[in-house]
């Protein structure tokens, strides 16, 4: 099973994904102010029937507050995804600057195990 997460893994292109990373985080960022400023309200009625009886105040009233409510609900479901895009930018970003720190050090210890590999060959050719 580890196999296909080892070709997975050395198939990312992880120079572009560290590259792209910060601007990521920062549409995420953007995103997010733009969810906290308050929207414009737009008017819109539906188109009614005029073959049938108008409806009356009470019944407009209670059509009015359900749209609220519904205009509402879909605000806070909108900014909980963009709340939620935005956390997952930030984990990325830390990701993506963990990998590369784990990246930097394996390159690092590849050079001093290739120096220890060519020490050791020193000592025995000696």
């Amino acid at each position: 099973m580890a196999i296909p997460w080892l070709v997975a893994l050395k198939v990312i292109p992880w120079g572009d994904v560290i590259e792209h990373a910060p601007k990521v985080l920062n549409a995420a960022r953007k995103l997010m102010d733009r969810q906290k400023a308050p929207l414009p309200t737009v008017a819109r009625a539906e188109p009614l029937d005029l073959g049938e009886a108008p409806p009356s105040v009470g019944e407009l009233k209670n059509r009015l507050v359900e749209a609220r409510q519904l205009i509402d609900q879909q605000a806070a479901v909108q900014e909980q995804m963009a709340q939620t895009l935005a956390e997952l930018a930030e984990q990325n970003a830390r990701l993506v600057s963990a990998v590369d720190v784990l990246r930097k050090r394996t390159r690092l210890l590849l050079w001093a195990a290739a120096l220890l590999a060519a020490g050791v060959v020193w000592v025995l050719l000696r």
